[in-house]
């Protein structure tokens, strides 16, 4: 599967800039043979929790639609995120996907990013989520996920690789290169990291760091690169190899780590 990997420096709670800025990314990520474009988290407003501003209802959200016309146009899948409603009142943090046949928010993140107060104005998921395409099923995660690694095991044995959408500052992207690796590699699947670029309207400063991380821990290497933009051949194959080649998932205990934890004093 050819990814196209987008560093997307978002333009600050600016919905209409970055849905142009997006679109030259998508055609172009069509043009060089993409099946799917993955942009980074809150991918028209950037990581904000003014959310009464720009939360879309689910049933008539124009970042859904936006991305679907631009699916079906252009004809290709594409992967974002956005602040949606549909719940209750409470927005949730959710991954989207666009196909040229229907969009839908396929995930919402499980865990608030409780160090910026992310719990009192967001609404956290209540369930896994997965992309299937080309006969590939992915799990969804969003940033903050990355840190806790039960859900990836949990998701591991259902899918070829999960991919993480992000607005994770520069201050701590040793945290996030070091966490996709080790998910990569405790799970024996591709681990894709999609983190945006620039500075934030709070003054965060986001270095490059989108990556896509193999079965055994090694880095891959794209196919064309530019300062926002990343082209990779990704062979899904590769995890079923891993897990043949050397089964330590087999050896996985849920049951006992669950009685384990239940029996702890």
């Amino acid at each position: 599967m050819r990814i196209a990997l987008v560093s997307l420096n978002q333009h600050w709670l600016d919905k209409d800039t970055n849905a142009q800025y997006c679109r030259q990314f998508i055609q172009e990520s069509k043009k060089r043979g993409c099946d799917l474009v993955i942009f980074p988290e809150m991918t028209l407003t950037g990581y904000s929790l003014e959310v009464n501003s720009f939360t879309e209802n689910l049933s008539d959200s124009w970042t859904l639609s936006t991305f679907h016309q631009l699916a079906k146009s252009i004809d290709i899948n594409i992967i974002f995120g956005a602040l949606l409603s549909y719940r209750g009142n409470s927005p949730e943090n959710c991954l989207c996907l666009a196909t040229p046949f229907a969009t839908s928010a396929v995930y919402s993140k499980l865990h608030p990013f409780t160090f910026v107060g992310e719990e009192k104005v967001l609404l956290a998921g209540n369930s896994l989520g997965y992309v299937d395409l080309l006969d590939v099923r992915l799990g969804a995660s969003i940033c903050y996920d990355l840190r806790f690694p039960v859900i990836f095991s949990l998701m591991a044995s259902k899918c070829f690789g999960v991919i993480c959408i992000a607005n994770w500052p520069q201050s701590r992207v040793n945290h996030w290169r070091t966490l996709l690796i080790a998910r990569a590699i405790e799970n024996q699947m591709i681990m894709i990291g999609v983190n945006r670029v620039g500075v934030d309207g709070n003054g965060l400063f986001y270095e490059k760091s989108s990556m896509v991380v193999l079965p055994n821990g090694d880095i891959s290497l794209p196919t064309s690169s530019s300062e926002e933009l990343d082209i990779y051949d990704v062979d899904f194959a590769m995890t079923t190899k891993a897990r043949q080649e050397f089964p330590t998932l087999r050896d996985g205990n849920f049951e006992r780590y669950q009685e384990l934890y239940f029996n702890q004093n």
